[in-house]
């Protein structure tokens, strides 16, 4: 199973897979664990190997109960006889996972394949704790943190919307070309302009303004998400302060290019990422000082209570 979760990261991300690899043994092979289980529920949902190009999907609702079936037989501690399942029922043993989180990321799954789309920016951050929020929950209790830690969960929940509000920014055309869109429909009313009409040349420039709306909502959330790093054991902190950094990356460089952030896909370098493995180093060692998790957590924030 862990070898299997190991090729799954290594293929699926070269983000996460160089971040895990700061983790101390134990707390890195239940997150490829993790990130195994995650990748293979977005991949029956999409009909995807490890990512990329969507699939035609005509069978939405029997992928959804496939997932559903799978996961809860894993955290009844059933063997399903698929390696991706399976390693998720390991971890919900090995570190009393909260089933509802496992749940919560499946709601996200259900939502698209309803057809779902966000209509106001709750709707965009509801969509995102789901889909990515509720990963960064189980990834704090991987990592030791208490399932009644709500302070520190609240950090970890907002790192995750600050990854997943870079994936929305960064894949804008690639969504619209699958006939999705992540952009909240009250945002393109003001910005006069429709989904059907998304990546239009014409509408670039009102395009590449909500990417960087969308890229300068991510920062807040990466910003907050620094201060639950002092809850976390150096090792652990390390990984999630270098995880920030290079993702963090992928919206202000979406911010940057504005109306031609579309142009090419925005990826991250090999050595723009050890940039970030060493910097992260330095400021895990100072975390205490430089983000206190006695500082308050903003008010404007989304909060997951409120789901």
């Amino acid at each position: 199973m862990v070898e299997h979760a190991r090729a799954s990261i290594a293929r699926g991300s070269k983000s996460f897979a160089m971040a895990s690899k700061l983790f101390d043994p134990a707390t890195r092979e239940r997150a490829w664990l993790l990130y195994g289980w995650c990748r293979a529920c977005d991949d029956i949902a999409d009909a995807q190997d490890h990512g990329g190009t969507m699939g035609i999907v005509t069978d939405a609702a029997d992928r959804l109960a496939e997932m559903r079936a799978k996961t809860d037989a894993a955290l009844d501690g059933e063997i399903t006889g698929d390696p991706a399942f399976d390693g998720l029922g390991v971890v919900a043993r090995e570190c009393a996972l909260p089933t509802a989180f496992a749940h919560d990321l499946i709601e996200g799954f259900a939502l698209d394949a309803a057809d779902w789309r966000p209509q106001t920016t709750d709707d965009l951050l509801r969509y995102c704790y789901h889909v990515a929020g509720a990963v960064g929950l189980m990834m704090a209790v991987v990592m030791g943190v208490s399932p009644a830690d709500d302070d520190t969960l609240d950090r970890a929940c907002d790192l995750g919307l600050a990854f997943q509000l870079a994936n929305i920014a960064r894949d804008v055309a690639e969504d619209a070309s699958a006939g999705r869109c992540y952009l909240p429909r009250d945002w393109l009313a003001e910005a006069g302009i429709t989904p059907d009409t998304l990546t239009a040349p014409e509408n670039r420039p009102a395009l590449g303004k909500l990417g960087a709306r969308l890229a300068e909502m991510a920062g807040h959330y990466e910003a907050s998400a620094r201060h639950g790093t002092p809850a976390l054991p150096f090792r652990s902190a390390w990984a999630v302060l270098a995880a920030a950094g290079i993702y963090g990356d992928i919206a202000r460089e979406v911010a940057r290019r504005g109306s031609s952030a579309w142009d090419q896909r925005i990826v991250t370098s090999k050595a723009a990422k050890l940039g970030w493995v060493a910097r992260a180093c330095s400021q895990a060692a100072v975390r205490h000082a430089r983000w206190p998790n006695t500082d308050q957590r903003a008010a404007s924030l989304w909060r997951r209570t409120s789901d």
